[in-house]
């Protein structure tokens, strides 16, 4: 065996989560084709996206009865429109009224004290319930009958996520420790947020396989990285994984003699620290947590970068991204509104850097020149994904048969 390059091996000071640990995974090739065949996607679109809980928003968007926020799923072919109601309480529903399919709204959000068809003016309330409809008499049914066709709903640290599969299990039970531990994270309590949406010429797994390893971290953000890595793990290796049946983690680990590049991005962290140090928002025992939830949303537990990643395909070659990254009250004051607005900037910066290879690597896999794709063992979490496709796929072709 050859001597390790003493340039990029693991130094003493850090040891890497070891590939026995990480067996239960396998170590065969995956094959390339699931990363662009349509009749795949397709596979997943019904496997994966229709059977498993989706987050589409936070509950700070919706914080009065008749507020109301309104989504696009193309992987669904649906409009969503999720309501706070009267009682309180946060339901989904298809933003169709059952007359003849209609949209109840366009807009992104807004408020209203119930929602009327632009078409023929039947009329639902906050609860999905028909209140109205001219000459109904004529329908020969009832208006029970013709409710807003609700999309189940469940909220976890304050993020929205809704599932259009009626028999599937309750996303918190699911979670494990990571429900508990999101809870203590800015966003479960947040009010505002930063956000902006992308989009790639890229498979979703390809796309979001991008933020879950960080293999690539040493040569795409060499100057970006942000503490994540150093002389003792150049390649920025978690400190460990961990497995909640679908879903995934890692405890990130950072170097601690990194110090934030140019006058722009100091200002922007120490303004940053001061302020969720004032709001005491800053001790948090799970901020070098990532929570990867199932299938394409994952978040980091660091209150200086307390944001959300949720990636939505498109088709089998194209994704949408959204990342938000979350704030506990309003800005006090110029310096906590330009930490804000810097902390969006760096995560922008980063993100553009990924955007050329994670797109190259589609057009490398689209063109079949590669049978299989390999995972090392620090891309575990990537693997995992992949397995837990295979098995969502494997399930719904076995109730076909």
């Amino acid at each position: 065996m050859a001597d390790a390059d003493p340039q990029t091996a693991p130094q003493p000071g850090f040891t890497p989560v070891s590939q026995e640990e990480l067996d239960f995974l396998g170590t065969d090739p995956i094959p390339a084709s699931a990363y662009y065949d349509p009749d795949w996607y397709e596979l997943e679109r019904k496997a994966v996206f229709l059977r498993s809980w989706i987050n589409i928003g936070h509950v700070c968007e919706v914080p009065t009865p008749g507020n109301f926020i309104h989504r696009q799923l193309e992987f669904a072919s649906a409009s969503l429109l999720i309501v706070k109601g009267k009682d309180g309480e946060l339901r989904a529903f298809h933003n169709a009224c059952t007359h003849r399919g209609t949209r109840l709204v366009r807009e992104a959000a807004g408020h209203r004290a119930n929602f009327r068809c632009p078409y023929h003016s039947w009329t639902f309330g906050q609860d999905g319930a028909l209140l109205s409809a001219p000459d109904f008499e004529g329908f020969n049914t009832t208006k029970e009958q013709c409710a807003l066709k609700q999309v189940r709903c469940e909220v976890v640290a304050g993020l929205i996520f809704v599932n259009f599969d009626p028999d599937a299990d309750a996303l918190r039970p699911q979670l494990g420790d990571f429900a508990d531990e999101m809870d203590t994270v800015p966003v479960a309590r947040a009010t505002e947020f930063s956000e902006y949406t992308y989009e790639l010429n890229a498979n979703w797994k390809i796309v979001y396989d991008n933020f879950q390893e960080n293999y690539h971290l040493r040569f795409i953000h060499p100057r970006s990285g942000l503490g994540g890595t150093g002389p003792d793990n150049p390649f920025g290796y978690p400190t460990r994984y961990r497995f909640f049946g679908d879903h995934r983690g890692q405890t990130i680990w950072y170097n601690p003699e990194t110090q934030p590049r140019g006058p722009v991005q100091i200002g922007g962290f120490m303004a940053a620290a001061t302020a969720l140090a004032g709001k005491g928002l800053m001790d948090t025992p799970h901020g070098r947590e990532y929570f990867g939830l199932f299938p394409t949303f994952f978040m980091l537990g660091n209150p200086l970068q307390n944001f959300s990643h949720v990636v939505y395909p498109l088709d089998a070659g194209r994704t949408r991204g959204v990342i938000r990254m979350y704030w506990v009250g309003e800005a006090e004051n110029a310096t906590e509104l330009f930490a804000r607005q810097a902390g969006l900037t760096m995560m922008r910066d980063l993100h553009a850097e990924d955007i050329d290879v994670i797109e190259d690597g589609q057009t490398g896999l689209s063109s079949g020149a590669l049978e299989h794709i390999h995972f090392q063992t620090q891309e575990a979490l990537c693997r995992h994904l992949y397995n837990t496709v295979i098995d969502k796929v494997r399930a719904l072709q076995a109730e076909a048969q």
